[in-house]
């Protein structure tokens, strides 16, 4: 289905499309985004794949948890978060999901390539103090609800929400696997050996931890900066789930986030302890195994699907060893 995008935003800006200015945006690979320039205003259209793109469980429809996630955000914090201004989730307008939000000052780090070494830690340090302030939304008193609730809670609704954090990430693994053995990664001995690993390593997980807001894809593409260095937002929520921070931790290791920088800025420390360290090998596991049916379902391309398989049967058998 051809898509006319400048067609789509007058739509939402309810004005004449030809008075808008379109820019394709080339970060970002799922949604696809356009700079929307409209008189003195500039906005940011992004519209959601088609149905048949090839998502991860918590992927599917995963934009229409944005506006409500950004508004938590700007109410409860400082966080340089977008103004989402208007969506549309009806599909009466094309067959994808789209939201317009009010553009931010900044590029993406991983193009500021002008800031010192000093000057990139300085803006890790405010990752870390605005991720500290993330983490202190906790689901309960956010979305309204008489207890706690964890997992994926967006109004895509991926999995069904859990009393507890074991629980909510019991259900998070196993759905992750079947979609790496639905992309013919994971034969299934190799998908009951990783599920059984969860099984022997369960009980680390049955602690009490708050529902906290997890950003869960910060890195340098997400971070927007000025010339100076200041951080002048971050973007991406739609992967967002509310759970254990320690999950968060991981990706920003993976991710290349978590220096000593971003930890001072963050205000405390993480958990060294024994069993933590078993923890963050799961989690790492959970973020290494998406690439996966990512690299099956939308680049086409075996070869590094393989090659996430590689790291992932290292870390396992790491896991067994424990």
């Amino acid at each position: 289905m051809q898509i006319n995008y400048k067609e789509l935003a007058g739509n939402l800006l309810e004005t004449s499309p030809k008075s808008l200015e379109l820019e394709p945006i080339r970060t970002g690979k799922h949604n696809t985004s356009f700079w929307v320039t409209a008189g003195p205003d500039r906005y940011v259209l992004r519209v959601a794949p088609p149905d048949d793109a090839g998502f991860l469980f918590y992927e599917r429809l995963m934009m229409r948890q944005e506006p409500s996630i950004h508004g938590i955000i700007r109410a409860h914090t400082d966080i340089p978060a977008a103004e989402i201004t208007t969506y549309d989730f009806s599909r009466k307008l094309v067959d994808r999901d789209m939201l317009l939000m009010r553009s931010l000052p900044g590029k993406p780090l991983s193009d500021a390539r002008w800031l010192s070494p000093r000057r990139s830690a300085d803006v890790l340090a405010q990752v870390g103090r605005y991720l500290s302030k993330l983490h202190t939304l906790q689901a309960a008193n956010c979305l309204g609800l008489d207890e706690p609730q964890y997992g994926y809670l967006g109004a895509h609704r991926p999995m069904e929400p859990q009393s507890d954090w074991v629980s909510a990430f019991a259900v998070m693994w196993n759905k992750l696997i079947d979609d790496v053995v639905a992309c013919d990664c994971y034969d299934q001995s190799e998908a009951d050996m990783m599920r059984g690993l969860f099984q022997k390593h369960r009980a680390l997980f049955d602690r009490p931890v708050d529902a906290c807001l997890l950003h869960m894809d910060v890195w340098a593409q997400n971070i927007l900066v000025d010339g100076e260095g200041r951080m002048t937002g971050l973007v991406d929520f739609d992967r967002a789930l509310w759970g254990d921070v320690e999950i968060e931790y991981a990706v920003l290791d993976y991710c290349g986030i978590s220096e000593p920088s971003f930890w001072e800025g963050y205000g405390k420390d993480r958990d060294h302890s024994d069993e933590a360290q078993v923890r963050k090998l799961f989690y790492l596991l959970y973020e290494l195994q998406k690439y996966m049916p990512i690299r099956i379902w939308r680049r086409n391309n075996r070869t590094g699907a393989m090659g996430y398989k590689r790291q992932c049967m290292n870390l396992a058998r790491q896991l067994a060893d424990l």
